[in-house]
């Protein structure tokens, strides 16, 4: 009779080694959650990025045919402000991933971002993506 009443309740309560799996579980799912969260900051980011300059290689195309013997490396931010949607008065900037402010060259067609000393900026690795730049 002992028999059977110690495995009635070894049936009714968790082991240490069920209860180890299931907080693994748990931990697991949650790494796999912040893990996704942070590359999802990072594409938004990015899609801020591309949409801005987007919004600037528009406004070139717009200032280059209302002026059509200006060279594109003449271009400069007040030429180009007007030809912004919403009436901006202050030239764009763009977040990097590390959260520093960078702007934006106009006088290249299309507009890209300065990372300093006039290098290109674009962690996604390619120029033709539409991520980070306008896509070629």
């Amino acid at each position: 009779m002992k028999t059977q009443r110690l495995s009635r309740q070894s049936q009714k309560a968790f082991t240490l080694l069920e209860m180890t799996i299931v907080i693994m579980v748990l931990l697991a799912l949650v790494k796999i959650g912040l893990f996704s969260s942070s590359k999802m900051d990072q594409w938004k980011l990015g899609r801020t990025a591309s949409e801005t300059l987007r919004q600037l290689y528009s406004a070139q195309r717009m200032y280059l045919a209302d002026n059509p013997t200006v060279s594109v490396s003449d271009l400069n931010s007040a030429l180009i402000l007007p030809y912004m949607p919403g009436n901006i008065t202050v030239m764009p900037t763009v977040t990097s991933l590390v959260g520093t402010n960078l702007t934006i060259l106009v006088d290249q067609s299309p507009p890209v971002i300065n990372a300093g000393s006039g290098v290109r900026y674009d962690p996604s690795g390619s120029y033709t993506d539409s991520l980070w730049d306008v896509g070629e």
